[in-house]
């Protein structure tokens, strides 16, 4: 299953109209999104708003992640106030970034107050996208010295953040689950291993088995199956082999 980084903004000296920062409403999203992480699978490491974007892609570079997301919004720096719009930043160098960067803006096409105003944008020059050794993708959700734009974020924060999950499970290929409350649960297999797939299916690829009688942590479920972790492996199990008393 996908490990990412994932990068809210360290930028607290960004004001948003009408009052808060780019760091504080960043971090709200982050925090919102990882139930929808968990409950989809998706593991993933994270910034601190102590770190700085140089500190935070020397983290993600020392690590091994299948993806860079940097969550940010936006000001035009002319103190006008009057633009809006969404936009995602990629490496035009690297085929993933692009990909991943068009998932992003189509969906968030669907919950953006303008979508003719969200779009995606090349760039050779922003250290979170082109100097990260996993692809990365840099979202300015909306510009926060708009009083609509910083509104509509502080509205939206969590429609926001799984919208964005969405995006990295169709980045992923891996199926989207409502977050549910985690619980545990025993291997019941009568003696063998349980095998563990990337996706709720026998044709999936296998990652993993899990010893009989093992506990298990139960992230969701869907029909048939469930999402579980055990010890580093997260991934989908027949839930007939579950025992959940």
């Amino acid at each position: 299953m996908p490990t990412i980084y994932l990068s809210p903004s360290t930028q607290e000296f960004n004001p948003y109209n009408g009052g808060g920062n780019e760091e504080f409403y960043m971090n709200l999203v982050a925090d919102a999104m990882e139930p929808y992480l968990a409950s989809s699978g998706i593991q993933f490491v994270r910034n601190t708003p102590q770190m700085t974007a140089a500190s935070s892609i020397a983290a993600s570079n020392s690590g091994v992640y299948d993806l860079h997301f940097a969550l940010h919004s936006n000001a035009t720096g002319s103190g006008d106030g009057s633009v809006r719009g969404s936009e995602v930043y990629y490496n035009p160098n690297r085929a993933e970034s692009k990909r991943f960067a068009e998932i992003v803006a189509k969906n968030l096409k669907l919950i953006y107050p303008i979508p003719q105003n969200v779009r995606t944008v090349p760039t050779t020059s922003l250290g979170e996208v082109v100097r990260t050794k996993a692809p990365g993708v840099l979202v300015e959700i909306a510009y926060h010295d708009n009083a609509q734009d910083a509104q509509w974020i502080r509205d939206n924060i969590e429609l926001i953040a799984a919208n964005l999950v969405v995006s990295l499970t169709e980045y992923f290929g891996i199926p989207f689950n409502t977050p549910v409350p985690i619980t545990v649960a025993n291997v019941a297999t009568n003696g063998g291993n349980l095998n563990v797939r990337t996706k709720p299916s026998i044709d999936a690829y296998l990652i993993g088995r899990i010893p009989n009688g093992a506990e298990v942590t139960v992230y969701a479920r869907v029909p048939d199956w469930a999402l579980v972790g055990y010890q580093a492996i997260v991934g989908y199990v027949r839930d007939s082999y579950l025992n959940f008393s």
